[in-house]
């Protein structure tokens, strides 16, 4: 279960803090990976540093009802460049595999620190309510408990595979995988084209 992962979050983060330096990070909002599947795709970034004009990232949307600074912060620094990160994601039968990486040491690190932070707030149910968070993360919430998440820390990049027995959860998962993909795709534009999509405002 979800709380397999929870063991090797002490281990990534004692790694990323330990500043292990032959590998690059991962990036995902909450995590969601995937490998083994069909849907297999590669994002490189040469994006400006300004996020083609959507350098948003000190918006109080970042924030959130149940979420610490620290924790914002890592999403604003994962926004502000997101043109390090590259990721993979790959469907599989009943989940995804992902495959995230950044070329900023910094970067890295929050990626890290944040994929692993989320997946231990799934498992334990804790929803942070970022106020910009995606609807599709609702049914994490109410039954991550239904998720089983093993995470890896490789040469390549922080691996995340998670699965589950519950179709809706599948779905769910790799529609999230495919939202966390845009936003390192377009970092702050691409949460408006979602906001705009759902009618919500920020």
């Amino acid at each position: 279960m979800i709380s397999k992962a929870s063991a090797l979050i002490a281990i990534a983060l004692t790694a990323v803090l330990a500043g292990g330096g032959t590998y690059y990070a991962m990036a995902q909002h909450g995590g969601h990976s995937n490998a083994g599947g069909a849907g297999h795709s590669m994002s490189r970034h040469m994006h400006g540093a300004d996020g083609n004009g959507h350098d948003e990232v000190n918006m109080p949307g970042l924030r959130g009802e149940n979420a610490s600074p620290e924790e914002s912060a890592e999403i604003a620094l994962m926004f502000r460049k997101f043109e390090t990160i590259t990721r993979s994601v790959e469907n599989l039968p009943n989940g995804i595999r992902t495959l995230t990486a950044s070329s900023d040491q910094d970067v890295m690190d929050a990626l890290v620190s944040h994929s692993v932070g989320m997946i231990d707030r799934v498992g334990q149910l804790d929803d942070p309510k970022i106020m910009i968070q995606s609807p599709t993360l609702d049914i994490f919430f109410l039954r991550g408990d239904g998720i089983t998440s093993d995470v890896e820390i490789t040469d390549a990049g922080l691996l995340v595979i998670q699965i589950s027995d519950d179709p809706e959860m599948v779905t769910a998962l790799q529609t999230h995988a495919a939202e966390v993909t845009a936003m390192a795709d377009r970092g702050m534009q691409a949460v408006h084209e979602m906001m705009t999509k759902t009618g919500a405002s920020h």
